[in-house]
């Protein structure tokens, strides 16, 4: 048997985890979350596990349990272990030397832990894990949004994590994503500036203007790569790398990432980008990534394949 509730308005923003423990729902968090271990909640008719389980739900989203799907616990948590980094074999490293390593971080797990939730899987974690036997401590270069696939590098020693900070800093790497984003850009080619400021409140980013001494200066190069049907496949060059900052700067100007549940634009931003086209996280990929290595100043350049994810997006807006 299986039950389908579709977000309204008045339920958009919450999160999947407290929509299936409502009294109506499932009746309690603990089986909410058995749902998820288990295998038993699909959103949009993907399957999702615990770790999708704080996803907010955007209006049309599609929620469906089926409480007696047989055989799902096992591939579950499987399934689970390994996206959370229990095996360190699951740590999908595309560089590594005695001074760094370069990893392909899958969406939904975060780069490092996040104070409020120490408790979440995080590729840190996964590092932990792999440098145990070596007795060696990852150190945090840059980081990509939780729901961002892709490039992210860590230095194995406290000099070479500040040499390369310094690089970003400087803003010498080159950082190159790859979204899908709701219309299409006009013009095709040219440059996104704005000026930020972080709201501790809200956890966001908020477009601000000259007058506020907290605004930071956001710079990103963008491209249009295909159009799609009521999207486009974006390539975007960041020369400022502030947090979230393609997610706003997408959706400021009326092209929210698909996906993307917090930065939405225009009020119909939300339908544009969650409704239209169902997908389960914000598009974005960190495609490419370069910088000079710290001990002998050569170029490095990486890139990583977009997810089966959003590659089947894609295949399916053509």
């Amino acid at each position: 048997m299986a039950d389908t509730w579709t977000i309204t308005a008045a339920e958009q923003g919450i999160r999947l985890d407290r929509f299936l423990a409502a009294g109506e729902r499932l009746g309690s968090r603990g089986r909410a979350v058995a749902a998820l271990e288990r295998g038993k909640v699909f959103l949009n008719d993907e399957e999702v596990g615990p770790m999708q389980g704080g996803v907010s739900l955007g209006t049309g989203d599609r929620v469906r349990v089926w409480m007696d799907r047989p055989g799902s616990a096992a591939r579950r948590i499987a399934r689970e272990a390994a996206t959370a980094g229990a095996a360190p074999g699951a740590l999908e490293i595309v560089f590594e030397d005695s001074l760094l390593l370069v990893v392909n971080k899958p969406a939904g797990l975060l780069t490092v832990p996040l104070p409020r939730r120490p408790g979440d899987a995080s590729v840190y974690a996964q590092l932990v894990e792999h440098f145990r036997s070596r007795k060696r401590t990852p150190h945090v270069v840059h980081r990509i949004d939780r729901d961002t696939s892709g490039l992210v590098v860590f230095a194995k020693d406290a000099r070479t994590q500040q040499v390369l900070k310094s690089q970003f800093i400087r803003r010498e790497p080159e950082r190159v994503y790859l979204a899908v984003v709701a219309g299409c850009p006009s013009p095709p080619d040219g440059t996104w500036r704005d000026r930020l400021t972080w709201d501790r409140v809200s956890l966001a980013q908020r477009a601000t203007g000259t007058h506020d001494p907290r605004g930071v200066e956001a710079v990103s190069r963008y491209h249009v790569v295909e159009r799609l049907a009521a999207a486009s496949v974006i390539e975007v060059r960041l020369h400022t790398g502030k947090r979230n900052q393609i997610r706003i700067q997408a959706a400021l100007r009326g092209h929210p990432l698909i996906g993307e549940r917090q930065y939405t634009g225009s009020p119909g931003g939300r339908e544009r980008a969650t409704a239209a086209i169902a997908f389960p996280r914000q598009a974005l990929h960190a495609w490419r990534l370069g910088f000079e290595h710290p001990a002998d100043g050569r170029p490095l350049t990486f890139e990583a394949p977009l997810p089966r994810d959003m590659a089947a997006l894609i295949e399916r807006l053509r």
